[in-house]
């Protein structure tokens, strides 16, 4: 039984920070990828960064411009997303999935998914 929870969405100001986490279940990340896509008003679902199962396998989408980090903690089976200098058009729900092995920024590539938290970025 797979399960992924997202936690620590939650409202910002403009230029704050957030930490978001992934706890994983039913797999390990020694043996699936893990990456964060949001979804933001009116706009598809996108691919914000991804984590293989190989160390210093993070890849980042460059609308970011190396505000966001992705880490792993494979002995607790949780992966974070650090986000500095935040801004407004970052509102929206922050989602985490996995598949095997390799990470991508695709959404239709991942079979497994949570439920979501969000992310409010507002003076």
């Amino acid at each position: 039984q797979v399960q992924l929870v997202e936690s620590g969405g939650d409202l910002v100001q403009p230029g704050g920070s957030l930490r978001l986490s992934c706890a994983v279940s039913g797999i390990t990340l020694d043996q699936y990828a893990i990456a964060w896509f949001r979804q933001v008003a009116g706009k598809e679902r996108e691919g914000v960064a991804g984590i293989s199962i190989r160390e210093r396998s993070e890849h980042y989408s460059p609308s970011l411009e190396g505000r966001f980090t992705i880490i792993k903690d494979n002995a607790k089976n949780t992966v974070y997303l650090q986000m500095d200098s935040l801004k407004v058009e970052d509102t929206g729900v922050y989602f985490c999935a996995a598949r095997w092995l390799v990470a991508t920024l695709w959404h239709e590539d991942y079979s497994y998914w949570g439920q979501g938290t969000q992310v409010t970025v507002s003076s």
